[in-house]
């Protein structure tokens, strides 16, 4: 898709947290219930976007193919300055002691009752969804995903599950999926791949499969699952989105019989962070990405790749309109305790290096996992929030006969 094919900006003013028209005089958006009294100036977002063309493209010309948002998709990533963060528009944390009794109260006046359909019997804004936070936490694993501050909606998902092993033992699954914001139906994409690769990791570990061929056969089921909403009738509900094939990137982690294990397509990462914060911590997955194909092909160095406006152009991804699915798996067995961390770019573009991921992770996070998870959320936000977040903690125990590395 090029870039002609860009809706065309409306006279009509837009909301500032969901890109909704607005009338004149309005004082809340309709849409989302951001307060527009105190709406900041916009900041340039950061979506997911796709690089059709396979092969590397020349570093000083523009990658054909690709696909955008909005005429402000290839803007440089700016985080925000220090003191300045955006309002969170989302919630409000104490309800208006006149409405408290009779439920939820609205996130935009702030005194009427929410009604089963979540509009304000009020004044009649839309509040927002339960998806745009999730936490869910099983003991070994626990994950947070946010709407995050620019995002009209939360288009990441994720799966965190436990099962047993044919000796027994336990094994900790954590699936994280990232939406393709240029293409139609994200969420649903991200939702699909998260609960189909879950649900494909539960039935085969179980059955003694090993971990790392467990592990590619979901992601294989998880690119099924999101081919097959391509096929179904359009539920789009999004009326200015292209139709562009539903979409999604997915990375994931096994933690089973002393080997860590981890899948991925797209630019979805996975970090490793000791728990003793002298030894090194590492990033274990390469990215699908355009800067990626820049830095393996010798055309930039690293610095230079992730600088360039392009950088965020991924490669590769599940949906039907992706070329052909090459997922990729390694195993890995730690000789020391650590934790896994399981994340989507709306992360580590506060977090790039593995040295800042691990300086971002409490020193607790090994034992409070949840409360980890909440935290490197929290750090994505204090940082502009231009993206959904969403990340998964794994904590890795190391038996007393476990060494070495493989």
């Amino acid at each position: 898709m090029n870039m002609s094919q860009n809706h065309q900006e409306t006279a009509l003013p837009r909301c500032p947290g969901c890109e909704e028209p607005l009338e004149q005089g309005d004082l809340f958006c309709g849409a989302c219930g951001y307060d527009l009294s105190a709406a900041p100036a916009p900041a340039p977002d950061r979506p997911t976007v796709a690089l059709v063309t396979p092969g590397p493209a020349p570093a000083a010309a523009a990658p054909s193919g690709v696909r955008h948002d909005g005429p402000d998709a290839a803007d440089d990533f700016e985080p925000a300055a220090p003191g300045a963060a955006a309002p969170d528009p989302r919630t409000v944390r104490e309800p208006a002691p006149a409405a408290a009794a009779g439920g939820k109260v609205c996130v935009a006046c702030r005194a009427g009752r929410v009604d089963g359909d979540g509009y304000c019997e009020n004044c009649g804004h839309a509040q927002p969804r339960e998806r745009d936070h999730m936490e869910q936490e099983l003991g070994a694993v626990a994950a947070v995903s946010d709407r995050g501050l620019r995002h009209h909606r939360n288009e990441d998902s994720f799966a965190v599950s436990t099962t047993a092993l044919p000796d027994g033992s336990a094994a900790v699954v954590a699936i994280v999926c990232d939406g393709v914001s240029s293409a139609s139906r994200p969420d649903e994409a991200s939702a699909a791949a998260a609960s189909t690769a879950s649900e494909c990791l539960l039935e085969s570990l179980p059955r003694g499969t090993h971990p790392q061929q467990a592990m590619h056969e979901a992601i294989v089921a998880a690119s099924e699952s999101v081919n097959r909403l391509a096929q179904q009738p359009g539920q789009e509900r999004d009326q200015h989105r292209h139709q562009n094939a539903p979409a999604c990137t997915l990375v994931g982690a096994v933690v089973a019989n002393g080997l860590l294990v981890v899948g991925w397509i797209g630019d979805s990462r996975v970090y490793w962070v000791p728990e003793d914060r002298s030894a090194a911590p590492a990033r274990l997955t390469e990215d699908d990405s355009w800067a990626a194909q820049m830095v393996a092909t010798g055309l930039m160095n690293e610095a230079e790749a992730y600088a360039d406006e392009r950088a965020h152009a991924i490669t590769g991804w599940l949906g039907a309109d992706a070329y052909e699915l090459e997922p990729h798996t390694a195993s890995f067995k730690p000789d020391r305790p650590g934790l896994v961390v399981v994340c989507t770019d709306g992360l580590w573009n506060y977090a790039e290096s593995a040295a800042e991921m691990a300086a971002a992770v409490p020193e607790d996070a090994y034992r409070r996992p949840l409360h980890g998870a909440q935290v490197l959320v929290g750090h994505a936000l204090d940082g502009g929030g231009h993206d959904n977040v969403t990340v998964a903690l794994l904590p890795f125990a190391v038996s007393p006969q476990g060494a070495g590395s493989a």
